[in-house]
């Protein structure tokens, strides 16, 4: 054992050395050009740039919320590097750890990445906690395209402490490019410790960071250790927040001795729904203390107020609240083994918050996850070497706002390739995207490499909120084939027709048939036959486009292409045509 220690400690001043070689440069975050703390409501507003509430509200709030206000919960600081190493030194005002929650969730940070894929890694690090404190992570990482590209990286802050100031360090020759706060609408919970995240091990495991990046939603976490009592104060100020969804997790800080919880809880929803009335509430019962078989006392403390919630949540719904939600105790499910302490989740329990809540907003927003790869919906950055994905989802978001489209033409890198805005460095039928296209009010909604996935979390996260359109025209599935069978595909885009049936109920669907590619054109042909089939199921216009790119004895006209997937200028003229013909067949 201490062999494997030395030999740990000289691993790390090793590292230690080469990195006092090496010339940083540190960037902080909150001199930055514009606001990169996610998971902040009022990043204009607050007093530092790691509060979590706008500095005007020290005078309405007890000093007690007002203080833990200032601690980080929640807060994260997106961005894209391709450094080897990457480092934090950040000062902390409280004391590093509690009695039953260790320092590395009280004051320590969390660094995650994302793979091309979309799929989150987690990254190790040496640390020093004290006033002063320092992170290395080092990134496991041999592969040209991460040091040419780099990949996203989301840092999670400390979880019950205030940082008085923070700096990010990479090695000159390196790049760090901060990410914007996302424009899609954040999540946000109002609730006690458990909700702020004790006892987590580290800032990870939160529920609301684990829900954060499950959902790929901002969680805008207002959790006040021991202070949670859904005071009008903290209502009127979620108002404010124009959000996704809002959930009240506050029972364990109420007393059915002290307050009138079925009236507390009647009046923050009511007050929400006044100000948001579309936006969905989540109630959360009190889940309980960790000595349940044996303790009659705190029985007698939390069934009346889980009684008190189910009392409020059947009152809102016979007055016509339809979406207000309810989240039991038992469908949480914690155990004696969840807990810490008597009341406070450990990381298993944690887990299990997060699975219950990811299960129930994924109903509540109408985002269900699927089994097989095709109904998971996921982000990517597989062609990052073109474009970068998410900016181009953000663009498109400020683009629908600005000036809604009144058709939305989805697909992958051979519609993002065509033309149009958001503008790609790739255009190859530009003359024809202007000519037939933007008369007819299309907008481009390709991305290079998406896949049916992919297509399905931009779907989730905005692209078709907040606007009526007349038509979709959704071709997608080529980037499938290498990875699924065609069954796969087809339960995808069936799902994925869903989901845009909810979001544009009015909006005329036309599902268009993959497009022939060079040594895929009879695989191509055959699963075009089933989204046809499946087109007629869903009653839904079908168009196999392609055909007048092909020749006559069924291979790909090479000559109306660049490379046997994506066409030229001539092939996109003769694709232009062919969705004019389907849109004016189906015109309604």
């Amino acid at each position: 054992m201490k062999s494997v220690m030395l030999f740990t400690f000289l691993i790390f001043l090793s590292q230690a050395s080469a990195q006092e070689k090496t010339d940083i440069k540190w960037w902080n975050p909150a001199e930055h050009e514009f606001p990169v703390i996610s998971g902040q409501a009022w990043p204009k507003e607050v007093e530092s740039q790691f509060h979590r509430l706008p500095a005007r509200a020290e005078k309405n709030i007890r000093k007690a919320v007002w203080n833990l206000s200032k601690q980080a919960a929640g807060l994260s600081i997106r961005f894209w590097s391709n450094a080897k190493s990457i480092r934090v030194k950040y000062t902390l005002k409280g004391g590093l750890s509690l009695p039953h929650m260790p320092a590395t969730g009280v004051s320590g940070l969390d660094l995650y990445g994302k793979t091309p894929h979309g799929d989150w890694i987690r990254h190790w690090g040496f640390y020093s906690l004290d006033k002063e404190s320092n992170y290395t992570f080092t990134i496991d990482s041999d592969t040209k395209a991460y040091y040419q590209y780099g990949r996203e990286y989301q840092l999670f802050l400390p979880l019950y402490n205030e940082i008085e100031s923070l700096e990010i360090g990479i090695a000159e020759g390196s790049f760090l490019n901060p990410l914007p706060i996302r424009k899609e609408k954040p999540i946000v919970a109002y609730g006690t410790s458990i909700c702020q995240g004790a006892c987590a091990s580290r800032p990870g495991m939160a529920w609301t960071n684990i829900l954060e990046r499950r959902l790929d939603r901002t969680i805008i976490n207002l959790g006040f250790s021991g202070n949670g009592r859904l005071e009008p104060e903290l209502i009127k100020l979620m108002t404010e927040i124009d959000a996704k969804l809002y959930i009240l997790d506050c029972l364990p800080n109420l007393s059915p001795n002290r307050e009138n919880t079925q009236l507390l809880v009647l009046n923050a929803v009511k007050r929400l729904k006044e100000k948001r009335p579309n936006t969905p509430i989540i109630l959360t019962a009190h889940v309980g203390y960790a000595d349940d078989f044996t303790n009659q006392e705190n029985k007698n403390r939390y069934v009346p107020l889980n009684e008190d919630l189910q009392n409020a949540y059947n009152q809102l719904k016979s007055e016509g609240y339809t979406d207000v939600f309810l989240l039991a105790k038992d469908t949480i499910g914690l155990g004696f083994d969840s807990f810490v302490d008597i009341i406070h989740p450990n990381d298993y329990g944690m887990l299990q918050y997060a699975d219950a809540y990811e299960q129930l907003i994924r109903v509540v927003l109408n985002e269900p996850k699927g089994e097989i790869s095709t109904t998971i919906p996921k982000n990517q950055s597989r062609d990052i070497a073109v474009y970068q994905w998410e900016n181009r989802h953000q663009a498109i978001l400020e683009r629908n706002r600005e000036n809604p489209p009144k058709i939305c033409l989805f697909g992958d890198s051979i519609i993002n390739f065509w033309g149009g805005e958001p503008k790609s460095s790739i255009a190859n039928g530009a003359d024809s995207w202007d000519e037939v296209m933007v008369p007819l009010g299309v907008r481009n909604f390709g991305y290079g490499w998406d896949r049916i996935e992919n297509v399905l979390w931009r779907v989730q996260h905005g692209e078709l909120d907040g606007f009526e359109s007349e038509s979709i025209i959704l071709m997608i599935g080529t980037n499938n084939l290498h990875l699924n069978t065609d069954s796969e595909i087809i339960s995808g885009l069936q799902n994925l027709i869903q989901a845009i049936k909810i979001r544009q109920p009015k909006s005329q669907l036309h599902l268009i048939g993959i497009l022939p590619r060079t040594g895929k054109e009879a695989r191509v042909k055959e699963i075009n036959l089933k989204i046809a089939e499946l087109a007629q199921l869903e009653n839904i216009p079908y168009a196999d486009i392609g055909n007048p790119l092909l020749l006559e004895n069924g291979t790909l006209n090479e000559s109306l292409f660049t490379d046997g997937l994506h066409p030229n200028a001539e092939g996109y003229t003769l694709l232009a045509k062919q969705l004019v013909t389907q849109l004016q067949n189906t015109s309604k």
